[in-house]
C-alpha cells in the first residue's frame, strides 16, 4: 500500500473576534492564504495538486474547498471537497486526504480546516463571499442543474 506523508503546512495567526485582524475576512480567503503558502513552501508545482479537502462548519459556503483552492492560485483542474463535521472537520480532511493518496492513488492533496468567528455564519451571507472569486471563476455559484446541462451537452449525454 502507498504511504501518505505531510510535506508542508501553513496556518493563519489568531486574532480577536469581532474587532480583530481578520474582522470581516471571508473564511475561504483565510484558507487560501494558508494553502498558497503551504504549497509554495512544499516546492510542489501548483498543477500537481489534485484535490483540496477543507473542513468548515459555520458558514455553509458552497464548496469552500474549491473556492479556497482557486483563490490560492491552484488551477481549475484542482478539485475541491468540503467537510462539515461540527467537530474536528479539519482533522477529518487530513485523514480523508491520506486515504485518497493511499487508496485512490492521488499524488498530491491539500487538506485542512478553516473557521471565522468574525464573519457571521448561517446561510452564506454576502460578507462571507470573497469578491475576487467571481473574477477567477465567473460560474462558481452556478446552480447544479445548469452545470449538469453543460456537462451533458459537452459530452453528448442525453437525459
Amino acid at each position: 500500500m502507498r504511504e501518505a506523508v505531510i510535506v508542508s503546512y501553513a496556518r493563519t495567526g489568531l486574532a480577536k473576534a469581532g474587532r480583530g485582524g481578520f474582522n470581516m475576512t471571508p473564511p475561504m480567503s483565510m484558507a487560501a492564504h494558508a494553502i498558497k503558502h503551504a504549497v509554495e513552501k512544499s516546492g510542489v508545482e501548483k498543477d500537481f495538486v489534485e484535490d483540496c479537502f477543507l473542513g468548515n462548519n459555520a458558514h455553509s459556503a458552497p464548496n469552500i474547498g474549491r473556492q479556497a483552492a482557486l483563490l490560492a492560485g491552484l488551477p481549475v483542474t484542482t478539485a475541491g471537497v468540503s467537510v462539515n463535521r461540527f467537530c474536528s472537520s479539519g482533522l477529518q480532511t487530513i485523514a480523508m486526504a491520506a486515504n485518497h493518496i493511499r487508496g485512490d492513488g492521488a499524488d498530491c492533496v491539500v487538506a485542512g480546516g478553516v473557521e471565522s468567528i468574525s464573519v457571521s455564519g448561517g446561510r452564506f451571507p454576502p460578507e462571507a463571499m470573497d469578491p475576487e472569486l467571481p473574477k477567477i471563476a465567473p460560474a462558481i455559484y452556478m446552480a447544479m442543474i445548469d452545470t449538469a446541462d453543460i456537462v451533458a451537452k459537452r459530452y453528448n449525454v442525453s437525459r
